[in-house]
């Protein structure tokens, strides 16, 4: 088969490292019958022993030549491939409660996650191949310079865990960074329940919109210093110092006072 070369644009790095795909494997833990869409299936390290355990597989993949080349491999005819970008895709298209699997493209990591935010009610569990320092921002308890935006959104939605850090040398070609695993499993109002989910959102990114400004500045055009103690935040806070539960219950009280 003729060899494929990874392209910059798709963000293409070829996972080659059998103990680390074989740990993804074992982490996804599919049984025959299970729903699995597979992200960016490449080069098939992961998609190969996927199939081996799966009745059906779905596959996301945007480049053409990858999607003929999946179509001649031995297990083809357990894979259903859905051509296109995957920013693009509806996930509702593919029936049932899903498992999502992915060596993410890291140069679409962040908007594809907030996608899959929104169909976290048809999900059991998410594993994904991330740059590692995003993994770190996700999974980010308060009060570490990792914290912020990303990390309360997601945790809005998913109970998150790093399972594996994987050097360059794994991929082909080697990324000039380090990159890790990370399990999703969609846990509903973990920090609690937004009465208005645009109104939480928008104030979490004013929230964290200037990391070094107190959080009294940043949300000063939407919530005054009585607002900020009555949900039992200090206006002389930073962002990254204050709970993601906190965020809800600061929006939740905002919402409430504008009725």
């Amino acid at each position: 088969m003729k060899e494929h070369k990874a392209r910059k644009r798709f963000g293409q790095n070829f996972l080659q490292d059998t103990r680390i795909i074989s740990d993804i494997v074992n982490a996804v833990r599919p049984q025959p019958d299970d729903i699995v869409i597979e992200i960016g299936p490449g080069l098939a390290a992961i998609t190969g022993p996927l199939a081996g355990k799966l009745n059906r597989l779905h596959v996301c993949e945007i480049d053409r030549d990858i999607v003929k080349r999946l179509k001649t491999l031995p297990f083809a005819d357990k894979l259903v491939i859905h051509e296109g970008d995957v920013l693009q895709f509806d996930f509702n298209s593919v029936a049932g409660k899903k498992k999502i699997v992915g060596n993410l493209p890291y140069n679409i990591s962040t908007p594809l996650l907030f996608r899959l935010a929104d169909v976290a009610d048809d999900v059991t569990d998410m594993h994904f191949m991330l740059q590692k320092e995003v993994v770190e921002r996700m999974v980010a308890a308060p009060k570490t310079n990792d914290y912020g935006r990303l990390g309360v959104m997601l945790q809005y939605f998913f109970d998150m865990e790093m399972l594996i850090e994987v050097p360059p040398e794994s991929f082909d070609p080697a990324p000039k960074v380090d990159s890790a695993v990370v399990r999703m499993i969609p846990v509903k109002h973990r920090i609690g329940e937004a009465a208005d989910f645009g109104h939480f959102s928008k104030l979490v990114k004013a929230a964290f919109h200037q990391r070094r400004k107190t959080i009294r500045n940043n949300l000063k055009d939407i919530a005054s210093d009585d607002d900020l103690q009555a949900v039992g935040i200090s206006p002389q806070d930073r962002a990254e110092h204050i709970a993601p539960e906190l965020y809800v219950k600061l929006s939740n009280y905002l919402v409430q006072k504008a009725v």
